[in-house]
């Protein structure tokens, strides 16, 4: 009986040692080494200053730049050790069919009319309405970014066609041709816009 138990504490701290422990090292080592930038949270980072992370949203809403998806944004629930707000973000968790989602997406719709009347009568891509599954999408379709062209070209003073271009650099295509949607990146295309991330960074 103690003979068994010995084994299986040996085997316990074996695998202990294996897998929490050695299998983590080696993993991020091999991330750290092979993949940097994604290892270290894809951080957008121009001449030391941090603008945020590729893969996480922020919530733009001046005319002069492209907004994402809308955000669930919370600065009530949290707060840091100094008694701070802290942002928090979640995903949409409101059922389609319910009065409560149909007046949200209302009141966006609205919001987007008001901010560029002149596209009164021109359907909405869905993502600019409707919050995404993590709540935090840093991409919208291309559909989105196009609808917003007016609005941007106008408050910037730049013809449709320029802003149309830094969209494009900054739009990325289905994996292999095949897999996924095109899409957009928001932060990187507001950066190229407020002249802060070139094409060459």
């Amino acid at each position: 009986m103690k003979q068994t138990i010995f084994r299986a504490a040996g085997l316990t701290l074996v695998m202990t040692v294996l897998c929490g422990f050695l299998y983590t090292v080696v993993c991020t080592g091999i991330n750290q080494a092979l993949f940097p930038h994604q290892a270290n949270g894809s951080v957008i980072e121009i001449d030391g200053r941090t603008y945020g992370s590729e893969l996480l949203a922020q919530q733009f809403t001046q005319p002069e730049h492209l907004w994402g998806r809308p955000m669930n944004l919370d600065v009530t629930s949290f707060t840091d050790e100094e008694g701070n707000p802290v942002m928090y973000a979640w995903a949409a968790n409101k059922t389609p069919a319910g009065e409560e989602q149909d007046a949200l997406v209302k009141e966006r719709i609205n919001a987007l009319l008001e901010a560029d009347p002149a596209m009164e009568g021109t359907p909405i891509p869905v993502d600019l309405v409707t919050v995404s599954g993590s709540g935090l999408d840093g991409e919208i379709s291309p559909e989105a970014a196009a609808y917003q062209l007016h609005r941007i070209a106008g408050a910037r003073g730049m013809s449709e066609e320029e802003v149309q271009a830094v969209i494009d650099r900054y739009t990325t295509g289905r994996w292999l041709g095949v897999f996924g949607e095109p899409r957009v990146h928001v932060l990187k295309v507001n950066l190229a816009l407020d002249g802060i991330l070139t094409e060459e960074g």
